[in-house]
């Protein structure tokens, strides 16, 4: 067996190759799994981030199967169509089926999303398995409320039929609680999506933080308190606020700190 790393065979000009469009879109997405990375949001080599490609063609970008989050870089992500066709796989390795049932569904569903990321985090999943799902008892959760979309587990995401109805129950929100699996969150931009991501991350992480508390009764705000945070968060929904520009490049100054080889 070869060990040879896979990352040996990436071309260097592959940047001469596609657009400056497309290269900035990459250098994003490629920050975002870095990020996930930084932040230990992975589940090995099994999750998935994607971002559709700027163009008229229906093009969307992923992980090779086979690369660590911190592996990940603009150059070496892959380009697929919307029937599964790779259109760019610089490392050869291919990307993860059930990768592609997610993504596509919803990057051919909904044009107005332009990235989704999906994760596999403990707490994610642990929120993910309580029948009430994510619980409005911190400003983080309460932020999602009335935007959170539900979808029932069924198996492994390997059967292209399970896309109609992933769409189906995302609806017109773009963030979802996968049930028994894990979350995803999408937005009109990589930083859009992100911010989102880390939002839920936190909400998930403080429910269970609260809740292995035992016995302690948790705290529910008033109804109308929580249709006040409702409100307010309507300015982190639309994803074109001055929010989301500076919440990304204080992630990018964060991670460039220790790591800037994601833009190669």
């Amino acid at each position: 067996m070869s060990n040879v790393s896979p990352l040996s065979s990436v071309s260097n000009n592959l940047r001469l190759r596609v657009t400056p469009e497309e290269w900035e879109v990459r250098v994003k997405l490629a920050a975002a799994y870095r990020l996930a990375a930084l932040y230990k949001w992975t589940d090995h080599i099994y999750t998935h981030f994607s971002a559709r490609v700027p163009g008229p063609e229906e093009h969307f970008l992923i992980n090779a199967f086979g690369l660590l989050f911190d592996e990940i870089s603009a150059s070496n992500l892959v380009k697929v169509d919307i029937d599964g066709t790779l259109v760019d796989d610089p490392t050869g390795l291919g990307i993860n089926y059930a990768g592609y049932v997610i993504h596509s569904a919803i990057h051919g569903a909904r044009p107005d999303l332009q990235a989704v990321l999906h994760t596999h985090t403990r707490d994610g999943i642990a929120v993910s398995a309580q029948k009430d799902g994510l619980l409005p008892i911190s400003q983080h959760a309460i932020g999602f409320s009335g935007r959170v979309a539900y979808h029932g587990y069924e198996g492994v995401a390997l059967d292209l039929d399970e896309r109609e109805r992933l769409v189906a129950d995302l609806g017109d929100k773009s963030v979802m609680i996968l049930r028994n699996h894990g979350l995803l969150t999408a937005g009109i931009s990589v930083e859009h999506a992100f911010q989102q991501l880390h939002g839920l991350e936190r909400a998930c992480n403080i429910q269970i933080a609260a809740q292995a508390a035992g016995n302690a009764e948790l705290i529910f705000p008033p109804a109308e308190v929580v249709a006040k945070v409702e409100q307010q968060a309507e300015v982190f929904k639309s994803g074109d606020g001055p929010g989301v520009a500076r919440h990304w490049n204080a992630l990018i100054r964060q991670l460039e700190r220790t790591d800037t080889d994601y833009k190669n």
